[in-house]
């Protein structure tokens, strides 16, 4: 029985409506006066006495928290407030690394992205409360789930058997990153009505978009496929869909399905791979821009109809333009040397999401007030905005409803962001199919239908589950990887490029192991062994 079938029966036993009637609970300080206040373990308010603690988040800059609507609805319904202490999305984790060093902890660190290394560290040495008695006395909605989900639970459990915190659950969000998307303009112009499913028919595509000139401007402008540099990786949107073709599922560490744990940057199917993308290199077919340029450097390309491949949430965000059904999502293609490729999806849970901090004076409350983003009510406000803005109710008792004009007029997506906090960062929420129900437009079904065909029909798995390693491992993994991660990306970029020759392979894997790659799989295995065992 599956979430939606059970209707979160906690959910109505516990009453977290804003109309039921409050009960009663523990008691805590008020933030801000210090008077006792009592925190109920049920309905709304959460307390009586309106209190005021102070949130860390980073922050996507288009809307001031404080006017954001959802947060204004929060502390009617709650009579709890925040003082926002946010930091802009691009530099949060240096801020939050400042903040840690600095011991000025705000009561609770919201979508902060908190690594299993960071939650135990500040776990074990206080900073981060334990949760699980919070969960269990005041969060009936999160309590449901880890009922429901126990592979949630395992994968928030550090290795000293606490939960220190919450994460985003979204078992209906199946890519593991960003699409890749076909242009279907080009698509047409080379008559192709099937798309490629083996690496030599995506070659033949690729050459194809060089040669022939299928934007039609008479020039030979276009780029088979490009890709991008990040903070991550180079070339990271493209690895994550073609290694799959030579039966990798994840870049760095993946688990097969006799639960062995691999190192990808040593398996021979990570060498097949590099041996493809050089000769996509070598033949002109893989943007040169690659390993230098920027998402929006790359974009430009797209919106002047140069692209012929490339990675995106959407490819109207690349291309331009109106959502269409017109440009194709990839379909993962094989190799010569696997029957089928390797589908990684989402693994369904973000860990880190939400922590309360040891200067906290109302953990209850504070717990109380997460845990309402983890009934139907709570998630379909965070992430949809209130009653009467975006959407309202055709059928309250089904759930379903329909999409009301943007006040305005301009995109939904971009008004959404100026209500609710849970736009483009890991917010603690939970993502449901009835949210959305009767709110997906032609263009949502369609993604929607791509999504079932492309990858889960195909076989698409999670790579890796989310879980933790001990201090001691963590440290190791650490050491090692701050040299690995290095060595790895400057010999990929080598390889693909042609200035380090694939006759090195052997070479590379040999300095691989000398650098601890060995010692990374075998604290790995250690890690999913417990977890599998827990």
């Amino acid at each position: 029985m599956n979430i939606r079938s059970k209707a979160w029966k906690l959910l109505m036993v516990g009453g977290l409506g804003a109309s039921l009637l409050a009960g009663c609970g523990g008691s805590d300080e008020a933030a801000s006066s210090g008077e006792k206040v009592t925190v109920s373990k049920e309905g709304f308010p959460i307390v009586e006495t309106p209190i005021k603690l102070t949130m860390m988040a980073p922050d996507v800059g288009i809307q001031n928290w404080e006017d954001m609507v959802v947060l204004q609805e929060m502390e009617k319904m709650s009579n709890v407030s925040f003082e926002y202490k946010n930091a802009p999305k691009e530099s949060f984790d240096t801020k939050k690394n400042l903040v840690f060093a600095s011991e000025d902890y705000p009561d609770v660190f919201y979508a902060a992205g908190l690594t299993p290394s960071e939650q135990l560290k500040y776990g074990e040495q206080g900073v981060l409360l334990p949760l699980e008695g919070l969960i269990d006395e005041y969060a009936p909605n999160f309590k449901a789930l880890l009922e429901e989900y126990p592979d949630v639970r395992k994968s928030i459990t550090a290795p000293d058997g606490h939960i220190y915190s919450l994460p985003v659950v979204e078992f209906s969000q199946h890519w593991y990153r960003n699409p890749m998307w076909y242009n279907g303009e080009f698509l047409d112009a080379l008559g192709i009505d099937k798309l490629p499913e083996t690496t030599e028919e995506l070659y033949d595509y690729l050459k194809r978009v060089k040669e022939e000139d299928p934007n039609g401007n008479g020039e030979m402008d276009e780029i088979p496929v490009s890709s991008v540099t990040t903070a991550a990786a180079n070339v990271r949107d493209i690895r994550t869909w073609l290694l799959g073709a030579f039966g990798i599922y994840e870049e760095e560490i993946y688990v097969d399905d006799s639960d062995v744990v691999h190192y990808t940057p040593v398996e021979e199917g990570y060498k097949h791979y590099l041996e493809y993308m050089n000769r996509l290199w070598a033949d002109g077919l893989l943007d040169p821009e690659s390993f230098s340029q920027t998402g929006e450097q790359k974009k430009a390309k797209g919106q002047s109809n140069r692209l012929g491949l490339f990675s995106d949430w959407h490819a109207y965000m690349t291309k331009g333009g109106e959502p269409s059904d017109k440009d194709p999502m990839f379909l993962p293609v094989r190799s010569e040397f696997v029957d089928q490729p390797a589908i990684a999806k989402n693994r369904g849970i973000t860990t880190g999401a939400f922590a309360i901090t040891k200067t906290n004076p109302s953990p209850e409350a504070s717990m109380r007030w997460v845990d309402y983003l983890y009934s139907y009510e709570g998630a379909l406000l965070f992430n949809k905005g209130p009653e009467g803005t975006l959407w309202e109710y055709e059928n309250e008792a089904d759930r379903t409803k329909k999409a009301l004009p943007v006040p305005g007029g301009g995109d939904s997506e971009e008004y959404r962001s100026t209500l609710t906090p849970n736009y483009g960062i890991p917010a603690p929420t939970i993502s449901m199919d009835d949210i959305t129900k009767g709110l997906k437009n032609d263009f949502d079904l369609w993604v929607e239908k791509e999504t079932q065909t492309k990858l889960l029909d195909n076989g698409a798995r999670a790579p890796f589950p989310a879980l933790f390693l001990t201090v001691e491992e963590q440290s190791e993994i650490n050491s090692l990887n701050s040299d690995l991660s290095t060595y790895v990306k400057q010999m990929e970029a080598k390889f693909i490029t042609g200035a380090e020759p694939i006759s090195g392979w052997d070479a590379y894997v040999e300095t691989l192991n000398k650098m601890g790659a060995n010692r990374v799989k075998e604290i790995n295995q250690a890690a999913y062994d417990r977890w599998k065992a827990n």
